[in-house]
């Protein structure tokens, strides 16, 4: 997928300049790298915005047009305002074809449902990070990596280590970090999630319907919870 930023150069900075230029609906920002001396640019901020608001804006070389000359960027840093929908400065990094850069891809988790953790077990799937960094040439770079959950167990986890590349990517990690997971004992056993709920119930005197799903366990549990942090009506 080819985006395409547009940007003029900047000719004023500081502190005040670049509040005026966010007044006029525009983002300063800067482009470095590349054995290239850093350039302070501006963008239209409605443009930038709607682009930011793309997974593949975040992941994707860029292609970064600077009053008619073009040339291939990172996005590496975006500052918003603290409430506000707003940008307020950007960075970029320019990209050389030969050497490798290091950036982070989203994870898409696919065919959960078809899983034998989902379909038999009824397990919940929880996703330890939706991010994995990687090292690449910028031509290899993948919009996304794709983490097939098809086989999962009840109880079992996908590591970094398990995941399939496309050729010319490499994972950067420490360790063997997990990247799906499975939620603790309601995952584990939907009977065991039963009975468990059961007993806490009884011992504070509560009563409980029949739980068909594990669905319901949760419902349920949500339902205690919510109850046992309710406040106290005032006694006076």
């Amino acid at each position: 997928m080819q985006i395409e930023v547009s940007a003029q150069k900047r000719t004023k900075q500081g502190t005040g300049a670049s509040r005026r230029l966010r007044r006029d609906g525009k983002v300063p920002g800067i482009v470095y790298g590349g054995k290239k001396p850093a350039v302070v640019i501006e963008l239209d901020h409605n443009a930038l915005y709607h682009q930011l608001r793309q997974e593949a804006f975040h992941a994707s070389v860029l292609t970064l047009s600077l009053e008619g000359e073009k040339e291939p960027v990172l996005l590496r840093s975006v500052n918003m305002h603290p409430f506000r929908v707003e940008v307020q400065h950007i960075d970029f990094q320019r990209v050389l074809a030969d050497v490798k850069i290091q950036m982070k891809v989203p994870l898409h988790f696919i065919n959960a449902e078809e899983s034998p953790a989902v379909k038999v077990a009824a397990a919940i799937v929880s996703h330890v990070t939706t991010q994995v960094h990687v090292s690449c040439l910028p031509n290899d770079l993948p919009e996304f990596v794709e983490v097939d959950l098809s086989n999962l167990e009840a109880g079992g986890s996908i590591h970094v280590s398990q995941l399939t590349m496309p050729p010319g990517v490499s994972v950067v990690h420490i360790g063997n970090g997990r990247v799906s997971d499975l939620c603790g004992a309601l995952a584990a056993d939907l009977a065991f999630a039963k009975g468990s709920l059961a007993d806490v119930l009884e011992r504070r005197g509560a009563r409980f319907a029949r739980f068909e799903t594990l669905h319901d366990v949760v419902a349920a549990l949500e339902t205690f919870a919510a109850a046992s942090v309710a406040p106290k009506p005032d006694a006076r």
